[in-house]
């Protein structure tokens, strides 16, 4: 029998390797499994060199669990004594405590360089054996046994077969690992595509009532999956089970991508475009990451770009260091390679899926453009490939790449400053009167109700030329492209006045809403009230809502324009009811605001030219006064009209009528309204 002390200077190195090396405990048994995977394929490799000319056999790893103990068993290589020496024993540091100190807070960054995956063992054990016998001819079945500290022994023992046992005498803290379930789980997780047939234990059945083991393996592995198939030999169908396996709750996936590459890296995979009903978050961290189909991670933002997290799948590259942290992986070269690749084989195969079949590509439109906006706002070498491909819809569900849109509305919705103007609405139903409005200017609406349609908004305005985009209920039509058409006949200004006053005095006060009325000739077919929300605001208070930074907007007050039609005769009514009804209270004032408005115009021409000091100060006292007087006047003014308003049906109704419109009439006043539309009829 031999003992020594592991190759370390330190007894430092099996807590160390215990808390830091690995961020999860459970990782021990990819490892182990891993190892025998290895020692599994370098036998199959010697043996088709002819090298080894021992019968193959059974290759099998099989993992068991005891009432203290997990087992993981192969027929692999084996190792001799010396073998065990140079790769047990001396672990491959230039010294334990250089190690400590430079790598105690992020230890992961080194497993990869310096092969500890067998150390792994000791997380979860107080005790590992290794018991083994190499393939070589003659070579004598040794056992290797270690409790945690530096000190090991190793001596001949009794082996039939080649191969390897290592027997793992779990901690009393980790006595979880001693559930078979717990270990069927892990296994399932980290094993269940690795190259080498997997067994757990024998599948059961149910006999007398109760499961029982029945004679056949339990495999826990598909040892080639599809990824490591030619495209050519395999169906749609294979590639839906293959998705029904990983996600089996999901609906089926819109298109998939068969990734295959040699150089400059190696690469395999495939990644499915899913469905996504809701929340991006919700989606990401479907994509799982393997090492010659040993699993890694599904946490796979800096390997592939961020707007394809939202993809599900697998990423198969060797080329991806097994056992390295986050920052190292951000930071390797090999995996910036493979996001671009990544970025330009998914822009490709949309291309050819736009190009060879247009239709299907149309169908799937509106399940597929969040991918493709979400790439074309987080990455410009994206936006440059996608614009080709990338669709807009209008209110009658046809589809146009943004050149063919173009082409479409630019005689008819370019405005008087050479500008392109892009109509869109949010909700079809909602907004359907302004739609209806626009259309029979014969303007195009698009429909722009997707979750990132704000930001690919403010994005495509960056990058078209001279354009500009306008959601349809933000202006009265003639407003939204301002031709150089002739409009109706404005209302002089003191009839303007008399009329918004009498609609502003009725307009109900609603939390967070601010209203500015206005009147403006419309033509006598069209709507007598219109409320419209400025397009700068109200999208900043959307941005608020999705973007960090912008809090404040949201805050701020909605602002709705309300319009009313000059030329419709239910306006010209009520403005005409409003001065019969008002003109004897008015008279006085209005004559009293003349006569202020007078002497203001004397004083403001006197001081033409002046500087401010060469004013004398009586006659700024007395601008000031009178400016007072005439705010107290329209005041009062204002006080008589919305008297006379108050009991005016006509103004409530259309009031009540615009805001039904927009969905903001509720509770008691919309019960208001339906009765007062019962007295009216």
């Amino acid at each position: 029998m031999q003992k020594g002390n592991i190759g370390v200077t330190t007894e430092n190195i099996f807590p160390v390797i215990k808390k830091f090396l690995y961020s999860d405990h459970e990782i021990f048994l990819r490892e182990l499994v891993s190892n025998a995977v290895d020692a599994t394929q370098k036998l199959k490799t010697l043996s088709s060199k002819g090298e080894f000319k021992g019968e193959m056999g059974d290759l099998t790893i099989h993992v068991s669990v005891d009432k203290d103990t997990i087992t993981i068993s192969d027929r692999g290589l084996g190792l001799t004594a010396e073998e065990i020496d140079k790769y047990i024993n001396q672990i491959a540091f230039s010294g334990a405590n250089d190690f400590l100190a430079k790598y105690k807070d992020d230890a992961n960054a080194i497993i990869g360089h310096f092969g500890l995956g067998f150390y792994s063992a000791f997380m979860v054990a107080k005790k590992v054996e290794i018991i083994t016998k190499s393939y070589q001819e003659g070579a004598p079945a040794v056992k290797w046994s270690c409790d945690g500290s530096p000190e090991f022994t190793l001596e001949e023992t009794d082996r039939d077969d080649r191969g390897t046992d290592i027997i793992l005498y779990v901690d009393d803290d980790c006595r979880e690992f001693l559930e078979p379930s717990r270990i069927q789980e892990l296994l399932t997780k980290y094993c269940r595509f690795l190259p080498v047939q997997i067994a757990f234990g024998k599948k059961k059945e149910w006999k007398d009532g109760k499961q029982v083991d029945t004679d056949e393996d339990n495999l826990i592995n598909d040892t080639t999956p599809i990824w490591t198939k030619k495209p050519g030999d395999l169906t749609d169908e294979d590639y839906k089970k293959f998705y029904r396996e990983l996600y089996p709750m999901s609906d089926e996936p819109l298109f998939w991508i068969h990734l295959n590459v040699d150089y400059p890296f190696n690469l395999t995979g495939v990644l499915y475009f899913p469905k996504i009903k809701s929340n991006l978050d919700l989606q990401k961290n479907k994509i799982q990451l393997y090492c010659n189909q040993v699993y890694v991670t599904d946490s796979v933002e800096g390997i592939v770009p961020d707007f394809l997290t939202l993809l599900h799948g697998v990423i198969d590259s060797p080329d991806i260091p097994l056992n390295v942290s986050r920052s190292y992986l951000q930071s390797d070269s090999n995996v910036k390679k493979i996001s671009t690749y990544i970025t330009k084989k998914v822009a490709d195969r949309l291309q050819a899926i736009f190009k060879n079949d247009r239709k299907q590509f149309e169908e799937k439109w509106d399940d597929l453009k969040i991918f493709i906006n979400y790439g074309m706002l987080t990455q410009d070498d994206f936006y440059e490939k996608a614009k080709n491909f990338s669709l807009l819809k209008d209110t009658e569900k046809k589809y146009f790449t943004f050149e063919e849109y173009q082409t479409l509305i630019k005689d008819n919705q370019t405005d008087k400053e050479g500008n392109l103007i892009y109509l869109y609405a949010t909700h079809t139903d909602d907004q359907y009167t302004y739609i209806d409005a626009a259309k029979n200017k014969g303007y195009s609406v698009l429909v722009m109700d997707g979750q990132l349609d704000v930001p690919m908004i403010n994005l495509l305005e960056r990058k078209f030329e001279k354009s500009r985009f306008t959601r349809v209920d933000s202006d009265v039509i003639d407003r939204l492209i301002v031709k150089d058409e002739p409009k109706g006949e404005a209302l002089p200004a003191e009839k303007k006045e008399i009329v918004t006053a009498v609609f502003n005095g009725q307009l109900p006060k609603l939390d967070k809403t601010e209203f500015h009325v206005e009147a403006e000739p419309m033509g006598e077919t069209a709507a007598p009230i219109v409320i419209t929300q400025s397009e700068y605001m109200r999208r900043m208070k959307e941005m608020a809502s999705i973007q960090p930074g912008m809090g404040f907007y949201g805050e701020m007050p909605s602002m709705f324009n309300l319009v009313l039609n000059s030329d419709h005769q239910l306006v010209k009514k009520v403005l005409g009811d409003a001065e019969a009804a008002c003109s004897e209270k008015l008279a006085p004032v209005e004559a009293e605001i003349a006569v202020l408005k007078m002497r203001q115009n004397e004083l403001n021409k006197a001081h033409e030219g002046k500087k401010d000091e060469e004013i004398p100060t009586a006659e700024k006292d007395e601008l000031n006064d009178i400016e007072k007087k005439i705010d107290t006047q329209k005041q009062q003014k204002t006080a008589i009209v919305n008297e006379y308003a108050a009991g005016n049906q006509t103004v409530h109704q259309l009031i009540d009528l615009a805001l039904l419109q927009n969905n903001m009439l509720r509770g008691e006043a919309l019960t208001n309204f339906v009765k007062r539309s019962i007295e009216l009829l």
